[in-house]
Formats: C-alpha cells, structure tokens, sequence
C-alpha cells in the first residue's frame, strides 16, 4: 500500500487488507477465517473512503464463507460510497453486485453500461 493511502486506513483494516484476496471456500483456512472475522468485527464503523478502496480489492471467487458480504457491508458505510473508481473491475461478481446495490439505492444510474452519477 502507499504510504499516502495509509494516512486514511486504520491498523484493523490495514491488516485485513495484508491477508489479500480472500480464499475461495473450498481453500479456506479456519484458522485465517476466524482471525479475518475477529478483525472484521473490530473495524468501527463508518470506514473510510481509503479503507473502502482497500478493501473492495480482496473480493475473490466466491463468499468465502460470508466474510465476503459482510466486508460488503462494511464498504458500503464510507462516507463517499458508492465511489466509482472502485467499480471499475466487472469482471469480480462482487464489484458487479456493490455496482447493482449502488444503482438499486438510487446513489448510481445506468446508462448504455456506463455508471452515471446522480
């Protein structure tokens, strides 16, 4: 992470954030999950917008057991959510569905495929 990103992100979320892209279910670790949720329940809410852009990275390839809607969740309370810059990776099914939230909300709008803000 650069050094200027970590001015905004706190030392929870900068942990969960040195484990990476979360494992599929059929990888994970029990071990490595509860210490991802034990972090996850620490981190006081709203985050950051910094944070949310640390974290809408470690989407992997499927729920990971939950963790992956949860952080979800947590994304979503950053004060400048939905930020665009963050959905740009449609190929991941979570950035797809944190987009879709977004439109649903009424915070974004679609238009020819292009996100649009109000």
């Amino acid at each position: 992470m650069k050094d200027s990103i970590l001015k905004n992100i706190r030392p929870e979320v900068q942990r969960i954030a040195e484990f990476g892209t979360f494992p599929s279910e059929e990888k994970a670790n029990i071990e490595h999950l509860e210490h991802l949720e034990a972090l996850y329940h620490s981190v006081e809410r709203p985050i950051s917008d910094d944070e949310a852009a640390e974290l809408v990275k470690l989407f992997g390839t499927d729920g990971c057991f939950g963790l992956a809607s949860s952080i979800m969740h947590l994304i979503e309370t950053a004060p400048s959510w939905p930020i665009k810059k963050c959905l740009a990776d449609l190929s991941n099914p979570w950035i797809v569905e944190l987009q879709n939230r977004a439109i649903r909300g009424g915070f974004l709008k679609e238009n020819q495929g292009i996100l649009n803000e109000h």
